[in-house]
């Protein structure tokens, strides 16, 4: 049973150095950065609203639509690159059908920029 548990001692090992530099790091950064919040930490961060104003605040529409866009094309690459590496390890068949395939997803794509673009989110004031 010793030996079985000695095969488990590197994992251990690791989980403890783990721990104990996950703690020095956060004990360090309280220790370190500053307490006192300043009016740049205090502004707007990435949609343009104060940070502490109510919750029940309505939204611009050109948030969403930026989201949309920021989606359709992080699809776009995480299913482009895995095709075109394996496109061409495919069967006779298959290539064709996977061709048509992305091209059928592409010229959604190229719709949801469309949609996009005409609902002006790609419009900065």
């Amino acid at each position: 049973m010793n030996a079985f548990l000695l095969q488990y001692l590197p994992v251990i090992i690791f989980i403890g150095i783990a721990t104990v530099l996950g703690l020095v790091f956060m004990i360090g950064a309280l220790i370190v950065a500053p307490q006192a919040p300043d009016s740049e930490k205090l502004s707007a961060y990435e949609c343009g609203f104060n940070a502490f104003d109510s919750a029940r605040q309505k939204f611009d529409v050109r948030f969403y639509l930026v989201s949309i866009l920021f989606i359709i094309f992080d699809l776009e690459a995480s299913f482009l690159f895995p095709w075109a590496v394996s496109l061409f390890d495919m069967p006779n068949g298959g290539m064709h059908v996977a061709f048509w395939s992305m091209v059928t997803f592409l010229v959604e794509l190229f719709l949801g920029y469309i949609y996009v673009w005409k609902k002006g989110a790609l419009e900065w004031e």
